[in-house]
């Protein structure tokens, strides 16, 4: 097993991160040929085959499960090698990975990375738009320097920085239900009922549902602005943040059928961080820029 390189596990992960030899190909910018022959290389310096092709999408095998496992960790490490070098090299980022997850509000977020990057314009933004699990998985893979998403904030791994609550309100439109509209619905009652939740981005992690309803029909969306269209058009009912609805509340564009039995729920959004890697001066001073931010809208509502 002497003489594993670095090209081969590219190669690997990227084979097992999209399933198939020409996506990861088309992903590392080489050839199939090329990267096909550095799996089947790494294969046969490893001694076992560690991926299954009989079906159209390539799987792992057992042994190659256990092997990419440590795979991953070791690229991962790289990667931060990598990047520790570039600041040390460079003095400043050449680049910042920043994901927004799917309930944080777009045109704020947006608003307060255009204010910072402004003043910072040798450091290239990368922007990820992620749901559920997504930003948790970048951030652990160490594929983002800073997530705006909700967080365990039990993790001892992440550091992180409140920024606000969002409600989320069970609605549906105007003459969906056959039934009237009231704070007493049970949740047997909207199992015949299409509902709409949002697709988990995350390509490895074990995928989460939340609010989803056991034996109803559901669709899946990638966005809040999707899934809450089709909830508007009266195609499915669903889970929406407050900041995104109150106004189609107000007009009853929408309607909450939010009560005793369907309840909703709260999530607490920060900007979150992994604190056992060292982070380089922009992203120090991105994470100092919003806890100023923070503390002068707190001081503004007092």
């Amino acid at each position: 097993m002497n003489n594993l390189t670095l090209h081969q596990l590219r190669c690997f992960d990227a084979v097992v991160n999209h399933g198939s030899f020409q996506a990861a190909a088309d992903q590392l910018f080489r050839s199939q040929p090329t990267v096909f022959a550095a799996v089947k290389s790494l294969e046969a310096q490893v001694g076992v085959s560690l991926l299954d092709r009989s079906s159209y999408r390539v799987k792992l095998t057992d042994a190659g499960r256990s092997f990419y496992g440590h795979a991953r960790v070791l690229l991962q490490e790289y990667g931060k090698l990598e990047n520790h070098i570039n600041q040390l090299t460079m003095g400043v980022e050449a680049e910042l990975h920043v994901v927004i997850g799917d309930l944080s509000p777009l045109t704020e977020t947006l608003n307060l990375l255009r204010r910072f990057f402004d003043a910072s314009p040798s450091t290239r933004l990368h922007l990820h738009f992620e749901a559920i699990s997504g930003p948790w998985e970048r951030l652990r893979d160490g594929n983002a320097d800073l997530i705006f998403h909700h967080i365990d904030a039990s993790d001892p791994s992440l550091e992180y920085i409140e920024l606000q609550n969002v409600q989320l309100i069970p609605v549906v439109a105007p003459g969906f239900l056959s039934f009237p509209v009231s704070d007493n619905i049970l949740p047997e009652q909207m199992r015949d009922y299409v509902q709409c939740v949002i697709r988990d981005s995350a390509t490895h992690s074990k995928p989460r549902d939340y609010y989803l309803m056991d034996g109803a029909r559901s669709w899946t969306v990638s966005d809040q602005l999707m899934k809450k269209e089709i909830i508007v058009q009266g195609m499915g009912w669903g889970h929406m943040p407050d900041y995104l609805i109150e106004e189609d509340l107000r007009t009853q564009k929408l309607l909450s059928i939010k009560g005793l039995h369907l309840r909703g729920g709260q999530v607490r959004l920060v900007a979150a961080r992994n604190r056992n890697i060292p982070h380089g001066p922009v992203a120090e001073k991105l994470w100092s820029y919003i806890q100023d931010q923070c503390q002068q809208a707190a001081s503004s509502l007092n």
